[in-house]
Formats: C-alpha cells, sequence, structure tokens
C-alpha cells in the first residue's frame, strides 16, 4: 500500500504553502487535514461558533468534493472547540451536514494553534476501484 498526498497545502504566512497535504488516501481511506473556519481569502471567519462550524464544514465539504465523496462517506471525526461552552452549537450545526447520522466522533476541548474556536479533521472510508 502506498500513501498518495491529494490537493495542494494552503498558503500560510507570507504565501509560503504550509508542510501539510490537505488529504492523504492510504488504502481505502482517506485522512482529511484539520480544517479550521478560514474563507476563501484566507482570513479566519471572524464570527462566533456557529458561523465558524459552519466555515470548517464547508472547507470539508469542498475537500471531500475533490476526492469525489461526500459527508456520508465520514467514518470518524476528531473535532476540537475552544470553549466547552460552544458545544451544544456546535452540536446542532454539525448535525445538519450529517442528516442520516454522524460518524464516530470525539470532540475535546483544546487550545487551538490560531485565533479559531473550532477544527476538525476527517477519516473517510473510500474503496478504491479494483
Amino acid at each position: 500500500m502506498s500513501v498518495k498526498r491529494i490537493g495542494n497545502a494552503p498558503a500560510g504566512p507570507g504565501g509560503h504553502p504550509l508542510p501539510f497535504s490537505p488529504a492523504v488516501r492510504a488504502g481505502d481511506f482517506i485522512f482529511i487535514s484539520g480544517q479550521v473556519p478560514t474563507m476563501e481569502n484566507g482570513q479566519i471567519d471572524a464570527g462566533g461558533i456557529e458561523s465558524q462550524t459552519r466555515s470548517v464544514m464547508e472547507n470539508l465539504k469542498r475537500i471531500l468534493k475533490g476526492v469525489t465523496c461526500s459527508f456520508e462517506d465520514v467514518a470518524k471525526a476528531n473535532c476540537w472547540l475552544d470553549d466547552p461552552r460552544d458545544f451544544a452549537t456546535f452540536n446542532r450545526v454539525f448535525a445538519e451536514y450529517f442528516p442520516n447520522g454522524g460518524p464516530a466522533r470525539s470532540t475535546v476541548r483544546s487550545q487551538l494553534m490560531i485565533d479559531a474556536k473550532v477544527e476538525i479533521d476527517l477519516i473517510v472510508y473510500s474503496p478504491q476501484a479494483e
């Protein structure tokens, strides 16, 4: 089994690419890197937890589409919240993207590396064509 990097790293400070791939395929699984609430211009969504969660989910949706998958293919989500008081609102928005029931999930409180309220990464099951 080989690991295949998918997509180009986003630009970081100064326009230099960051040292990770948006997604990596390993066999029948795709691992999507943690997404934060960045908007198309690269700036962090300045809104509250609802707006930031939607931004993260839309970023994930875009990456899923790029690997011909959807939220239906997500096996596991790892979620980090900056403030545990945001948990109920986060859950409500997260559930909107999984109308048929969500994936296995871990959610923890953690100070994030950037000034954001939420980060999510995904593990996707996507069998390769034989």
